[in-house]
């Protein structure tokens, strides 16, 4: 059931955690003799992890510290891009960074701020990365955004993005400074803002299914410890709303909740949750699990699919999936 246990400190690299197998067919996903290596550590909250495949680097954020990392085989850790959430004038504290990084379909860099409580796109090359920035969305009818926490484009351009409150320096829905009375899925289209989801308690990461009909919410809520499945139909509303997986109880006795995710080409899901990060089949059916002794935040997948990136507290782990 268990591959190689190992433990790490604070600020070494090595190795860290077990891969669970719960199904054959993760023996295709993460070949066996695999074993998740510490790559970078020492950041206070990593996350948002993200391939730029151009370079063989990965960028990520340290929300609290208001930056962007990168790391890349050979030089290391440096820093990226900071200011990355909070570009404002008056001290503050919390988690004012950014927190999801993704890509337009043109190659852009775009954040979600905490700080600055936007969807942002940077105007810089990726090359040359300066704190300059465009807003695609930061308020729903005139009210401001939360905090928003994690964005995906869907193949027609459209940018969906999870709203939750944790930017906010209470990370409360009884914060002084909310303004929008959800915690929402919204919609970018041509500019304008619309929500998509308001059934939510803490939305957070979401990504979409092979073909872009289908995208998945994580539920960071202890009480509702859960991934969501929603279809869009044809004139861009959301239908069939339903569980995809209910890990509520497994929140009870591991640490970590449903929080970031990404999709594969073949419709696997690798989301991090209670204890670890779980993978699933498209059908909801949990294959495997890559045990953690520390939360899991997020993951990035590289471009061919073989290496894994995890954000996992103060840490940034590698697991090599395949050969």
């Amino acid at each position: 059931m268990f591959l190689l246990l190992a433990a790490c400190t604070s600020k070494e690299t090595g190795p860290i955690g077990t891969v669970e197998r719960l199904d054959p067919s993760l023996d295709a996903i993460i070949q066996r003799g695999t074993q998740p290596e510490v790559i970078a550590s020492g950041f206070e909250w990593s996350e948002g992890p993200l391939w730029l495949e151009e370079t063989k680097t990965l960028i990520f954020s340290d929300v609290p510290k208001n930056t962007i990392h990168q790391w890349s085989e050979g030089k290391g850790v440096s820093v990226y891009l900071t200011p990355s959430g909070y570009t404002g004038e008056t001290p503050r504290g919390g988690e004012m960074g950014s927190n999801g990084l993704t890509l337009s379909l043109d190659g852009k860099l775009v954040l979600c701020q905490h700080g600055d409580r936007r969807i942002a796109m940077m105007a810089a090359p990726l090359s040359n990365p300066q704190p300059n920035f465009v807003t695609l969305s930061d308020t729903l009818g005139g009210k401001k955004l939360n905090s928003p926490n994690d964005a995906v484009y869907r193949p027609n351009g459209d940018l969906y993005f999870t709203d939750p409150p944790y930017g906010l320096l209470t990370q409360s829905d009884q914060d002084s400074a909310k303004e929008t009375p959800i915690n929402g899925v919204y919609r970018v289209s041509h500019g304008k803002t619309t929500v998509a989801v308001d059934s939510l308690t803490r939305p957070n990461g979401i990504a979409f299914l092979p073909g872009g009909k289908t995208f998945i919410v994580a539920n960071s809520d202890s009480k509702k410890a859960i991934w969501y499945a929603f279809d869009i139909a044809d004139n861009d509303s959301i239908v069939n709303a339903r569980i995809f997986y209910d890990a509520t109880k497994a929140a009870e006795s591991e640490q970590g909740l449903p929080d970031g995710l990404k999709i594969d080409k073949q419709g696997n899901i690798f989301a991090s949750g209670p204890g670890g990060l779980w993978i699933f089949n498209s059908a909801g059916k949990v294959l495997g699990k890559i045990k953690m002794p520390v939360p899991v935040s997020n993951c990035a997948l590289t471009a061919d699919e073989k290496t894994l990136f995890m954000t996992a507290d103060m840490h940034v782990v590698r697991v090599h999936l395949r050969d």
